[in-house]
């Protein structure tokens, strides 16, 4: 069955779905004859069943209905972080490999020129909804018979970040995304009553496609807000009954002085992922509110894994038990042992949630499954005597900054191409608001003047902003190791307290 009948199925026609910005309320019915409409759009433009439609746009209702038709018509939807920039996103153009580009007005020249040596279209929505393809839309019709599609045929590719190599694409199937829904629809006990708040972006799997898929397969109603403001969010509490937010939100959160526990006296449910939740901010909320914010663990490959529970301790620093479908083991990172009981280990998981592979990567996708199909995260963890995951530190570099992945040598890249620089390593450092602070430690090899100023505005025509540096720290040489290896576990000890020393 075709992921967009999954997910619409409990979904009553004359039901409210979605709540606009300015307060209008799509229907169900609404949300059927919008995905119509656009599904016979790409059509017209020449989408066909397994075709990579590539999207970069801000978030609006139309934009998810954007989403929904692509899986519709049966095509492969791909999401692109609004902040990518030209530079960036020539590479996902052309490694996909899309029949339409979907972009800001404001940008259709220059990804116009991306396009030229494929075989592609482009055309454009911007944050209103409004541009080319929402004109061609709109003179569609409001009924589309939806393509079907099996559980192995791809819904989705989602490019994530590695710390050696190019960005990958995950291959999500309608199998991946539609059984991940239906496991957490029934943990976190949503039903046709609940309203989430949804202030996540949707090019990003935690908003796209845990946030609103769950929503869509309850057949409940999200208030749907271009982006997270804290007070705003804070006054939508009465009217709603859950919120899933990165750290950050509950941060913000934190400093507003009228969240109380009369303010969340009708939420039901707050869920944290993306990027570790400090357990200092679960004891404050906790402490605040008399409730416990539900962390959870997933990554872009799989979906989520695990889960605190619903009914249950919620402890804090730890991110639950694997999902009643997700086998999860820990194991010597080297050989893929079983470690022994408590031990810390890789994470590998092995469900109907973990991903088809990477796109165009058949090497790189075999390199991260074992034999027995588990798949290696990436991430160290160790699993406690009550069966709760800890996460302890990723294998790899990766930087997780406000729930973004940033990947250090893209970065360190930029800044070496710098005048001056003999070399630069790139780390993240625990960080108040984001988790974790990109942090760019410059060797400058005792020669020149630098300011750090200067390094950062260098960097901001060439990578997105979640990747620039917050702070870029200037030395003689790095530190390296026997092998001659730069010690970034030594650069993250040694600038541990960077930004949460003033607290």
């Amino acid at each position: 069955m075709n992921l967009f009948e999954h997910l619409t199925r409990n979904g009553q026609p004359h039901a409210p779905f979605l709540e606009r910005p300015s307060g209008a309320i799509d229907t169900y019915a609404d949300l059927r004859a919008h995905t119509a409409r656009y599904a016979h759009a790409l059509r017209a433009l020449g989408v066909k069943s397994g075709d990579r439609v590539a999207v970069q746009v801000e978030k609006s209702p139309e934009n998810l209905y954007l989403y929904l038709a692509t899986i519709r018509a049966g095509a492969v939807f791909l999401p692109l972080n609004t902040a990518y920039t030209l530079n960036e996103l020539d590479y996902f153009i052309g490694d996909a490999g899309p029949s339409l580009v979907v972009c800001d007005p404001a940008v259709e020249e220059g990804v116009s020129g991306l396009v030229d040596a494929l075989d592609a279209r482009v055309v454009t929505l911007d944050a209103n909804g409004e541009g080319s393809l929402a004109d061609i839309a709109a003179t569609r019709p409001a009924t589309f018979p939806t393509v079907a599609r099996g559980a192995g045929d791809l819904a989705a590719i989602c490019y994530t970040s590695g710390t050696t190599g190019r960005s990958k694409g995950a291959m999500l199937t309608h199998g991946n995304l539609a059984s991940n829904a239906a496991t957490l629809v029934d943990l976190w006990r949503f039903t046709a009553d609940d309203v989430l708040i949804h202030a996540l972006p949707i090019y990003h799997v935690h908003g796209l496609f845990v946030a609103t898929n769950i929503t869509l397969m309850a057949g409940a109603s999200m208030i749907f807000r271009p982006r997270f403001d804290a007070a705003e969010v804070l006054s939508l509490f009465p009217r709603a009954t859950a919120l899933m937010g990165v750290p950050t939100f509950y941060t913000r959160l934190l400093a507003q002085p009228g969240l109380t526990r009369a303010a969340v006296a009708g939420m039901r449910l707050f869920i944290s992922g993306s990027a570790p939740l400090l357990a200092e901010t679960h004891d404050q909320w906790r402490e605040r509110t008399g409730t416990a914010i539900l962390e959870r663990y997933g990554m872009t490959e799989t979906g989520m894994n695990t889960s605190n529970p619903y009914d249950g301790q919620r402890v804090a620093g730890t991110v639950g038990p694997p999902l009643p479908d997700v086998a999860l083991r820990i194991a010597d990172p080297e050989f893929g042992a079983p470690v022994p009981p408590g031990e810390i280990g890789m994470i590998e998981v092995k469900g109907p949630n973990v991903f088809a592979g990477y796109w165009n990567m058949p090497e790189k996708t075999a390199a991260e499954f074992r034999p027995d199909g588990f798949f290696i995260t990436g991430d160290l963890g160790r699993i406690d005597d009550r069966g709760y995951v800890h996460i302890v530190g990723r294998g790899k570099d990766l930087i997780i900054s406000g729930g973004f992945n940033v990947y250090p040598k893209e970065v360190e890249a930029e800044i070496d191409a710098l005048p001056g620089v003999v070399e630069s390593a790139v780390i993240g450092l625990p960080h108040p608001d984001l988790g974790e602070g990109v942090t760019a430690v410059v060797a400058t090899g005792g020669k020149g003047a630098f300011e750090e100023a200067a390094v950062i505005a260098a960097l901001k025509d060439r990578l997105a902003r979640f990747k620039q540096p917050k702070r870029v720290l200037f030395v003689d040489d790095l530190p390296r190791n026997a092998m001659g290896k730069v010690q970034k576990a030594l650069l993250r000890e040694q600038h541990a307290g960077l930004y949460t020393a003033g607290k």
